[in-house]
């Protein structure tokens, strides 16, 4: 999947309409691969990790920590550090947060879809037919 996406020849075009977190989201023509747009539904959550998967990874390492050094550990300050991560990966992975911070190319109602995804495939084909010519005059900052 990964080289048919790094190599392939044609638009590419990414639509989340789910969840898409960490190597999925990159091997789904996420932002690494410089698709030619990312659309987003408004049900999408976008991140690294999920937030349970953040919580459990940092309360082993939190764990293996305490082993190392001999300490036992609380639990119920676990639960809540756990809980606060959960909340915090969540609100950051909301299709709101995530597109406001430009990590896709717009929100889109998922019955424009097909309105939306044609339109961007217009916008490729004429981008692959322009020839680029570079300015013959300078450039005037005021």
């Amino acid at each position: 999947m990964i080289q048919a996406v790094t190599n392939v020849r044609v638009p590419r075009l990414t639509l989340i309409i789910g969840a898409s977190f960490g190597a999925g989201n990159y091997g789904m023509c996420g932002q690494g691969y410089d698709p030619d747009f990312i659309f987003t539904w408004p049900n999408a959550q976008l991140g690294v990790m999920g937030g349970e998967q953040a919580a459990r990874t940092m309360s082993e390492v939190f764990r293996a920590g305490a082993a190392r050094k001999g300490r036992e550990v609380d639990e119920e300050m676990l639960a809540q550090q756990e809980s606060r991560v959960i909340a915090h990966y969540d609100r950051q992975s909301s299709a709101f947060y995530t597109s406001g911070r430009m990590l896709d190319d717009g929100l889109i109602d998922p019955r424009d879809s097909r309105r939306v995804l044609a339109l961007a495939l217009q916008t490729c084909r004429e981008g692959s037919h322009r020839r680029v010519q570079p300015n013959a005059f300078g450039v005037g900052r005021m």
